[in-house]
Formats: structure tokens, C-alpha cells, sequence
């Protein structure tokens, strides 16, 4: 004979339906640490306002917490030799570098390629931008500085850094902004920021989770 199991042992064996208390309750995921990185020091340079720009987006988007190193306030010099000096400089930038989860990297294009106070930066650091994504913005004339940019990916794919996939720049920087760093028309910025902000999260959080499981053993 057939038999079915009693309502009350159904009902027993039924996986609760999450409460909406229990939902509301539910952690929010950490923010991934993002140093937003100025690499220009040239006077009278327009890096500052693209930064300021970028700032405002990440802000905004909501999945990360912002922190600044500017090439022209980090005196390093460009021996990479252990003076009184740079150990000073590096006391103040290291740190920041080495507790981000994910970096955004703002140059311009100087004949062709990156600053060389940039690459200084970049050269006197090598753990602190290992298994961690990096996303370029770049600004020039007409090219827009994605001469550099490119430049910069075979630099970071030496370091074991990842750098993701889209970029924002600007052609003819200087005509984009109004004379307040506003820019004139935000659209195509705001929404290419957008995907290069939401690819950033992504990887942020995944090599972050990854070597949380694993240490990274490149």
C-alpha cells in the first residue's frame, strides 16, 4: 500500500522562506580600497581636474572607498637608492599603495608615452601592485592619451597586475572642461566611468576574495 508522508512532517522538511527582516539585516559587501593615483607633475598640468572629475564618479558609484597619491607631492628620487629622502617620501605613499584593493591611474601623453615621474612611482614599488587591478584614464590632444595607456598595461602585466579592459579619456582635454572643472557636456563620460567603475568593483572584489582563499603565488 502507498503511503504520504502527514502535513505536519511536509512541512518539517520545507527550507523557510528568508524573512524581510532578515534581508534587510543582511551585511553590505566591504567597499574595495581604490588609490586613485595623479600622475602628472608637470607645472601647470590638467591632471588635477580630471582627478577631481574622477573623484566625484567613484564617490558616487557607490562600491568603493578613495584614496589620492600625487606624483607631484611624492619626491622620489630617480636613483631608487635608499636615501634619508626617499624613505620619507616613501613612508607617505607606500602605505597607501599597499592597503588598496585596486588602483585607477590617471596620465597624460607626453610624446607618445606616460610621465616619467609616473614610471619613478611605479618603479619603486613592486608587491604593492601585485595580483590587483589597475584601471587607466587618460587625457591629451587628439589621441587622448591612450597611447600611454596602452603603454601602461605592459608595465602592470610585468608587475602580475591586471588592468581592466575599458578606459575613459579625453581628446583635447582642455576644451572638454569649462574654466570651474566642469565638464561641458558629461554624458559619454559619466557613462564610460560608469563601466570602467563597475568592471574596477568586479575585479577588486574577486582578487581580493581569491587571495583571501589563496595566496597569490605569482
Amino acid at each position: 500500500m502507498k503511503t504520504t508522508e502527514s502535513t505536519e512532517t511536509t512541512q518539517q522538511h520545507r527550507t523557510p522562506a528568508p524573512t524581510v527582516a532578515a534581508l534587510v539585516e543582511a551585511p553590505r559587501e566591504i567597499p574595495v580600497r581604490v588609490t586613485l593615483v595623479i600622475g602628472s607633475n608637470r607645472e601647470g598640468r590638467f591632471g588635477s581636474v580630471v582627478a577631481d572629475w574622477l573623484i566625484g564618479r567613484i564617490r558616487s558609484h557607490g562600491d568603493f572607498e578613495v584614496d589620492v597619491v600625487d606624483v607631484a607631492k611624492v619626491p622620489l628620487p630617480t636613483t631608487l637608492s635608499p636615501s634619508p629622502e626617499a624613505t620619507e617620501a616613501l613612508a607617505a605613499v607606500t602605505p597607501k599603495l599597499s592597503s588598496a584593493d585596486a588602483f585607477i591611474v590617471v596620465t597624460p601623453e607626453y610624446n607618445h608615452s606616460y610621465p616619467a615621474a609616473l614610471k619613478n612611482l611605479i618603479d619603486w614599488h613592486f608587491h604593492e601592485w601585485r595580483a590587483k587591478p589597475v584601471a587607466l584614464v587618460s587625457y591629451g590632444g587628439i589621441s587622448g592619451g591612450l597611447r600611454a595607456a596602452e603603454h601602461l598595461r605592459q608595465v602592470f602585466a610585468e608587475l602580475h597586475a591586471t588592468t581592466v579592459r575599458d578606459t575613459v579619456s579625453f581628446h583635447n582635454a582642455h576644451g572638454s572642461f569649462d574654466d570651474s572643472g566642469r565638464l561641458k557636456d558629461p554624458s559619454a563620460p559619466d557613462a564610460a566611468a560608469k563601466v570602467m567603475l563597475d568592471q574596477l568593483a568586479w575585479w577588486g572584489r574577486a582578487l581580493r576574495e581569491a587571495k583571501e582563499v589563496r595566496p597569490y603565488a605569482g
